[in-house]
């Protein structure tokens, strides 16, 4: 069938975190609440919460999950229970506020390539923000957006990808999704019927296909 939407994951697809969410802003995150926080292990506390993440088999969205990863994060980096946990609450807290993320250089002039082709854009985030209101704070042109926390399942289950698609009027095969994670993003809209591209920014999975570095490559392997 013909393409006529794209639909796009926001975290580390269309935008990466600014400092506030990274370990300088843990730093003071945890002064906030009492704590002395080392930034040189942030790494590592990261990938051992990545490491012990669980998701809900049902793919209900349950903030709990992240408050708990970011804890780990924060226990790791020196910090210390009770005060852990509340500070992991304000970190987690501030993926909701939109300055706290920063726009890649490519995402303007592909969604403008998307645009000119006459095709649809939708957001599909499993995040508490709202999506449409993150799209208008970085003056990004989109038709429609849903976040797991306003549709209550996460990526990847159907109904969330399904959702997004009502809203642009479009069938899963006229439709492409555009995303930086396999299991979600992927796997996800593949099992729906859509087609899917892999954003690895980081070429952290070179055998994959079809797989984009940025943006950039995202006009030619449409075939626009």
């Amino acid at each position: 069938m013909t393409l006529r939407a794209v639909l796009f994951d926001v975290d580390f697809t269309l935008a990466r975190p600014g400092p506030e969410l990274g370990p300088e802003g843990y730093v003071r995150a945890g002064a906030r609440h009492g704590l002395t926080l080392d930034p040189s292990k942030y790494d590592e506390g990261r990938l051992a919460a990545l490491a012990a993440l669980e998701r809900r088999a049902d793919f209900e969205h349950d903030d709990e999950i992240w408050f708990t990863f970011t804890e780990r994060i924060v226990l790791g980096m020196g910090g210390t229970a009770p005060a852990s946990y509340d500070c992991a609450v304000e970190i987690t807290r501030g993926w909701e506020r939109h300055e706290n993320f920063e726009l890649y250089d490519d995402v303007p002039g592909a969604l403008a390539a998307l645009r000119a082709a006459d095709l649809r854009i939708g957001l599909v985030s499993n995040s508490a923000r709202d999506v449409r209101e993150f799209a208008r704070h970085h003056g990004l042109d989109v038709d429609a957006g849903i976040s797991s926390f306003h549709h209550g399942r996460t990526k990847p289950h159907a109904s969330i990808f399904r959702a997004v698609l009502d809203l642009l009027d479009v069938e899963p095969a006229e439709a492409v999704m555009v995303g930086d994670t396999i299991a979600d993003d992927i796997d996800g809209a593949l099992a729906l019927g859509m087609r899917a591209i892999l954003v690895d920014r980081e070429g952290a999975h070179p055998d994959f296909e079809p797989r984009i570095e940025t943006l950039n490559e995202l006009q030619a392997v449409l075939g626009l």
